[in-house]
């Protein structure tokens, strides 16, 4: 599904490359994660893939095409759907309202469909008399859960995360890694977070690990 073709990025000087000439391959029904230390480079790499940056050399590739030809504002809009560290809803709208508009902005197959966002909530362990509440008066664990559910409503095969488990606890943590999971499996979508938590990383489907300005896959 998506590829990057000796993918490079720097910032000031070309010499001091975060990464250089990677070429990685990621598949839907599959999760991947990403493990980095801080200022390693990860994070950048997670925004070159969502189309929010642009790499200094190199390409990347969706179903053969590269991004540059597909264009980055009709990528990021209907081609991934990014699960932010910080959550990024919209903060006077409800759950339901969040679900609802992202469909509607992205022109999902599903666009409308109270009752579908209804449902996916429901999967999320969103219960409905939150549905219509502000999203600030849920808890970080609860909020995470409706920034998931907003990628799992729109049609975008590829789903980006960054630090997706990095406020919450031990239990929202298992049941975020296992939302993503499913997302992965079930909707047969290419899941890719970036976590520096190896325990996370280990319950993803297949992991690297970014040192020496390369990503090294590790051991099954």
């Amino acid at each position: 599904m998506l590829r990057t073709e000796e993918l490079g990025y720097w910032y000031q000087d070309k010499e001091q490359p975060l990464f250089q000439q990677v070429n990685l391959e990621f598949e839907v029904g599959q999760s991947y994660a990403i493990l980095g230390h801080s200022g390693s480079g990860k994070t950048t790499f997670l925004s070159l893939i969502a189309g929010l940056d642009k790499p200094r050399e190199g390409a990347i590739f969706l179903n053969d095409r590269p991004l540059t030809e597909i264009g980055l504002t009709h990528y990021r809009r209907h081609e991934v759907s990014i699960v932010f560290q910080a959550y990024n809803l919209f903060t006077y709208m409800s759950p339901l309202n969040n679900l609802l508009t992202a469909m509607a902005i992205t022109g999902a197959s599903h666009a409308g469909d109270q009752d579908y966002a209804r449902q996916i909530l429901r999967a999320l362990g969103i219960a409905d008399e939150l549905m219509t509440r502000n999203v600030q008066h849920l808890s970080g664990g609860q909020q995470q859960r409706v920034a998931i559910a907003r990628t799992m409503c729109c049609d975008a095969k590829l789903v980006v995360a960054d630090e997706p488990t990095g406020n919450l606890d031990e239990d929202n943590t298992q049941a975020v890694i296992a939302q993503f999971q499913r997302i992965a499996h079930d909707q047969q979508k290419c899941v890719i977070l970036v976590t520096h938590e190896p325990d996370v990383a280990a319950q993803c489907d297949q992991q690297y690990r970014l040192e020496n300005k390369q990503f090294v896959r590790l051991a099954e």
